[in-house]
């Protein structure tokens, strides 16, 4: 089996930046039903420390620990194969600590969606490497 891999059209590309954007938000403002609408329930997110959440987990994590104050995405280099796209690029989260203090967190995250037969992109699956010191 041939799979082709390449770069998105303007449209695929703009569907793909709104999304992770509206992922952007309903983080920070712990909005459930949009997570639910753009997170499959395959989705597994593997956070910057290793520790790896289903959809529901995620969820659940979002709800209790509110850690998300604000996230920004640098440049995303966007890749299809069929219906499915691979986005990369750098991100950078402000974050809550347990102890209500806060910090920042930036690294490379890369991102797997899918075009769900009902429409619109969902993620099913995420992972952050956080960097590390530069010499």
């Amino acid at each position: 089996m041939h799979v082709t891999v390449h770069p998105p059209d303007q449209r695929v590309a703009t569907e793909l930046h709104a999304v992770e954007r509206r992922r952007q938000r309903a983080l920070v403002d712990v909005d459930l039903d949009a997570l639910d609408e753009i997170f499959d329930d395959t989705l597994v997110h593997t956070h910057a420390h290793g520790i790896t959440h289903t959809k529901t987990q995620l969820l659940e994590h979002t709800v209790s620990r509110r850690p998300y104050l604000d996230i920004t995405r640098g440049e995303l280099l966007i890749r299809l194969v069929g219906d499915v796209a691979v986005v990369t690029g750098p991100l950078t989260n402000l974050l809550r600590t347990p102890d209500g203090g806060e910090r920042t967190l930036a690294g490379v995250a890369t991102q797997i969606l899918h075009h769900h037969d009902r429409g619109g992109w969902r993620f099913i699956s995420f992972q952050m490497t956080p960097f590390s010191e530069r010499k």
